[in-house]
């Protein structure tokens, strides 16, 4: 399948520090890829370094099209969305405005109309607090929102950074339970950060395991999750 994003050689650094010392992965188009590994072991910096958010070398192509040498808006508004680990809401503001600072770089006012309607469809709980503070919501609700606002960009591909940390297992579930809803429906591509092995595995058709900022195991999350000693090895479970 095509990829829509691929990335050859990726460096990144924090001041003198290297974090990524030359990876190579992609996304396919309409696909789910994620990336695993230990804490430390340079997943949210990659994050960061598709988005430019950090220093970073190397080649990074969307559609084809070079965004390496671009600044982070410069990139979302060529349709990256990123959902940051700690959910990244604004506290201060209502659901509703969160939602509308998601659509600001969009001119098709109807189509996000449409779209608040859509994320209610998604996240039914939002639209029954869309008038209350972002910071009064619960932990679940906050990141359901975090990713709504990321959708409401339209984004052909989105990166998700941790999205289960701190929540209840049954929220957990119902998260990635959209999320695939999201990737198959909407055809959204997705970069997935996540500690759950086993969960991120079993959502994602591709997987890379990285190891001190090193890509040690990468293929199907499928052939994956099945090799037991990877899994004692590298994943824990």
């Amino acid at each position: 399948m095509e990829s829509l994003l691929d990335v050859r050689g990726l460096h990144a650094q924090y001041g003198p520090t290297q974090v990524l010392h030359g990876i190579d992965f992609a996304v396919e188009a309409g696909g789910i890829t994620t990336i695993l590994g230990a804490n430390g072991a340079g997943k949210t910096t990659l994050l960061r370094a598709v988005c430019g958010m950090v220093r970073r070398r190397g080649e990074v192509t969307l559609r084809g099209t070079r965004i390496d040498t671009l600044a982070t808006e410069s990139i979302v508004r060529l349709g990256v969305a990123h959902v940051p680990d700690g959910r990244g809401t604004f506290t201060g503001l209502s659901v509703e405005d969160n939602l509308r600072l998601g659509a600001c770089t969009r001119k098709d006012r109807d189509a996000v109309a449409a779209d608040f309607e859509r994320m209610y469809t998604y996240f039914p709980r939002l639209k029954e607090r869309r008038k209350q503070q972002a910071g009064l919501l619960s932990g679940g609700e906050q990141q359901m929102l975090a990713v709504s606002r990321a959708l409401m960009l339209r984004p052909a591909l989105l990166l998700l950074d941790e999205p289960s940390f701190g929540l209840a297992p049954l929220v957990v579930q119902e998260l990635f339970e959209i999320f695939r809803e999201i990737n198959v429906s909407d055809g959204v591509s997705m970069l997935l950060v996540e500690q759950n092995a086993a969960l991120a595995l079993k959502l994602a058709r591709q997987a890379y395991l990285l190891e001190t900022g090193r890509v040690v195991i990468a293929g199907s999350a499928e052939s994956i999750r099945d090799d037991a000693s990877v899994r004692r090895s590298y994943l824990g479970y």
